[in-house]
Formats: C-alpha cells, structure tokens, sequence
C-alpha cells in the first residue's frame, strides 16, 4: 500500500477554500464591483467615455511613457544588476538598498523630489532648459517619474538569475575562442531573457497604475499631460462615478492582462532553468 505523501500544511480541500476566500475578500469582490458600476452605464455612453478624446489622450500618453519607461529600465536594470552581481566595490551594499528605495519611497514625495530637480530653476532643470529640453509638466517628465518607480521590478528579477550562473561557463566560453560579447550573446543573454521579460513587464503594469509620482511632473493639462489615473480622479471630483469606473475598467484589463503575461514568462523561466544542464 502506497504511503502517503506528508504535507506540511495538512488539509488541501481546507488551505484552498482559505486561499478562494481571501482573494475573493480582497481581490475578486472590490474588483467586481468595479464592473458591476459601469454596468449601470449603456453601451453608448461608455463607448463614448473611454473612446472620448480626452481618455484617447490619456491613454496614449499613459501606455507611451510606460512603455518608455520599462525599456529604459529593461536597458538599465540589467546593467545595475549585472554590476551588482560580478563586481565587488566599496559602498556595494549602499548602491544594492538604494536600488529598493523606490519601493519604500512614498510615490508622492518621489514626484515632489523629481518636479523640483527637474524644474526651470532646479539642479538638473535649469542646466536642461538652457539646452532646450523641459521635462517638468511635459510628457518627458511623466517618463522621467515612471522610469524612478519601475527601476527595481528589473534589477531584482534578473539579479538572482544573474547570480545563478556560474563564472565557469563565461571562462569556459573563452576558452573556446568566444569573444566577450560572443559569451554576452550567446551565453549570458539567453539564459536571463525571461527574467529580464518578467522584469519589464513587472515595470510596465507596475508604470500602467502609478499616480502619485506623476501627478506634481506632470502638470495635469487635458489632452497633453493628463494620464489616465489622474482622468479617473478628475471624473470622481466631478461625481461621475460611473465613468470613473468605465475608465478604470480599460486600465485593470490592460493591467490583468500584462500581469496574466507576467505569470506565463515566469512559468517559462521555470522550466528553461530547470532543462538547462548542469
């Protein structure tokens, strides 16, 4: 008679009901109820909510600096990474917790430090604006704030992975004639592809929500610097609840939907590292 096998939180039928019913409390419901507003709207009217001018706007400029965003830091991160992993230098711990900071950091004191660096008569600002580039209450200024925020989604996914492979394989590469780019390519590039994909995604559905970095940068002007977030607020300071909800409803399926992404590259990874020979 088959043993067995010991569990250590005993009770599957018991540990599932209680993983259904704490998303359902603090997931499935709050977001249901989300749809279950814009229902009370008819097509027409939501139709012509999301797809009015101004939520296109906010749509572009939204997804278009999010986008921005998660591939500079997708460029970015791995370099912080891979100088995290391979190199030992004085203040490496410093540079490894200030990598997290943008978590900590509440969102909205980023965009207050961010708008007064880049502001005509801030550090960087007025260095910038000499040159004819402004940032602060531009679009350039809302990419600026979602890059700070999306930078440790991509060094935290690929750093582990970076440091999962061996320095054997890049000197055995070398021995075998590969340039140190030949070895980047070949070798070091496929095996954190997935990582690095997961982390760009992570940043970019992470960039897709953000509000309170953005709100002081950007300026909030309709149709030129006002993100979707901000739109959904502007429509609740106007009692419209139900197109507050319609709007949000486009950004949570565009957001599951990278997140869904999320969790299929992830599986992928998986099962690339776990076939990879020792």
């Amino acid at each position: 008679m088959a043993r067995r096998a010991r569990r250590i939180l005993p009770g599957y039928g018991l540990t599932l009901g209680l993983t259904w019913f704490y998303l359902g409390l603090l997931v499935i419901i709050p977001l249901s109820s989300l749809f279950l507003k814009t229902f009370t709207m008819s097509w027409d009217q939501f139709w012509g909510t999301v797809a009015s001018a101004r939520a296109l706007a906010a749509y572009r400029l939204t997804f278009g600096a999010s986008l921005a965003a998660a591939l500079i830091n997708a460029v970015f991160g791995l370099l912080v990474a891979w100088v995290l992993v391979r190199y030992r230098f004085p203040g490496k711990a410093l540079v490894d917790a200030l990598v997290d900071l943008p978590f900590a950091l509440p969102t909205a004191v980023a965009g207050l430090t961010l708008t007064a660096l880049y502001s005509s008569n801030g550090w960087y600002g007025r260095y910038l604006e000499a040159a004819g580039i402004q940032v602060a209450f531009t679009s350039l200024g809302v990419a600026v704030a979602l890059t700070f925020i999306g930078l440790p989604f991509v060094v935290r996914t690929v750093q582990p992975v970076l440091e999962d492979i061996d320095a054997d394989v890049e000197e055995a590469a070398a021995t075998l004639g590969a340039t140190p780019w030949e070895t980047f390519t070949r070798v070091i590039f496929p095996s954190i592809l997935p990582a690095l994909l997961s982390g760009f995604t992570l940043a970019l559905a992470r960039a897709l929500g953000e509000y309170g970095s953005v709100v002081f940068i950007s300026g909030n002007m309709p149709m030129r610097t006002e993100i979707a977030p901000l739109l959904i607020i502007t429509q609740l300071e106007q009692y419209d609840y139900a197109g507050a909800t319609a709007i949000a409803v486009v950004m949570l399926t565009a957001s599951f939907a990278l997140l869904l992404a999320v969790n299929l590259l992830q599986r992928w990874s998986r099962r690339r590292l776990e076939a990879r020979p020792s």
